[in-house]
């Protein structure tokens, strides 16, 4: 039974990945070591703890720690129970630990090894450790193995202001694939992870948030009506329930052309430092229209703020490094 499932497994992954991954390492899952365009070893930048301490209060430090070493000890009692496993990893990340995130969620699919939540987690953090083929083959994984679980809300481990969860765990699992291949520049995978991972959407922030990304990944393949559609869809008075999805939303207004990109950037800075959110929508969007210099600009901003593990950034030293790489090559042409 395992050997067949593992054939459909192999025969699924082929069929939704066009880029090729390294297998899963399980418990060896600490590589720090990527690959440059000319297939060289390069040392990848891992996030450090500190990045965290430079944003949050010595309060939220305080609570998250608590948490962590609640997780550590229902984790030592009981290792082998899922939740556990997952709980501790999640409060390592929320404290910046990623890589240690990623090595307890490794141990847990030691043992079980079709667990598409894990799966979902580690995905996420090798994400943010910028090791985007394994995340995508674990998300890749996730979507497989996820394929026949019922609808289930996830718990949040960081609180929105009601105390309401909002995702579930297959919006999750498409949403986190769709942004690991959108971070690789694979846009069609993005389209088609994103337009799945609507599917799940079930209110109004999931939609905004999925809106924003499908509606970028389609600006990136040249395909401006289906993205205009797209952004159209979404209401002026939609009621949203947390402070991200609003950031979003505001960005949306600017690809239905409600607001100005000056007036964002205004609005979400402050202390100096802008929102890393609206900087990437806000750059992303000067690019697509050809306002190179302007996103340039914008692009700097995030580079130099603090919040250096969040999608925003990452999705900025993406731009910046395929703008770079498209100057370059432009200069030597003309040569």
């Amino acid at each position: 039974m395992k050997r067949a499932q593992k054939l459909i497994l192999s025969l699924f992954i082929l069929g939704q990945a066009c880029i090729h991954v390294e297998p899963s390492r399980g418990e060896n899952y600490v590589s720090e070591v990527g690959q440059n365009s000319n297939n060289e070893s390069e040392t990848v930048e891992i996030p450090e703890d500190d990045v965290k301490e430079e944003y949050l209060s010595k309060q939220d430090l305080e609570q998250r720690q608590r948490k962590l070493e609640q997780a550590e000890a229902n984790y030592n009692a009981n290792p082998d129970d899922e939740e556990n496993v997952i709980w501790f990893g999640r409060r390592l990340a929320y404290l910046g630990r990623y890589q240690e995130a990623v090595n307890v969620f490794s141990e847990g699919l030691i043992k079980n090894p079709s667990s598409y939540k894990l799966l979902r987690h580690r995905g996420h953090r090798l994400i943010t450790l910028k090791k985007y083929d394994e995340a995508i083959e674990d998300l890749t994984e996730a979507v497989f193995f996820s394929n026949d679980a019922p609808f289930e809300i996830e718990p949040d481990g960081i609180p929105n202001t009601l105390n309401r969860p909002l995702t579930n765990v297959k919006w999750n699992i498409w949403y986190h694939l769709g942004l690991a291949y959108y971070l690789k520049g694979n846009y069609d995978k993005s389209i088609s992870s994103y337009k799945q991972c609507m599917k799940f959407a079930s209110n109004d922030d999931l939609r905004v948030k999925t809106t924003n990304w499908l509606y970028a990944s389609y600006r990136k393949i040249g395909n401006d009506d289906a993205a205009d559609a797209l952004a159209s869809l979404v209401s002026n008075n939609i009621n949203l329930i947390e402070g991200e999805s609003r950031i979003y939303n505001d960005l949306i207004k600017l690809y239905q052309g409600l607001v100005r990109a000056d007036i964002l950037i205004r609005r979400y800075t402050a202390n100096g430092e802008l929102n890393n959110i609206i900087g990437y929508g806000v750059g992303n969007f000067h690019l697509l229209e050809g306002n190179i210099q302007g996103a340039q600009n914008i692009f700097n901003r995030v580079i130099e703020g603090s919040h250096k593990d969040s999608f925003g950034y990452l999705a900025t030293e993406a731009d910046m490094s395929a703008l770079a790489n498209s100057l370059n090559n432009s200069s030597t042409a003309r040569l």
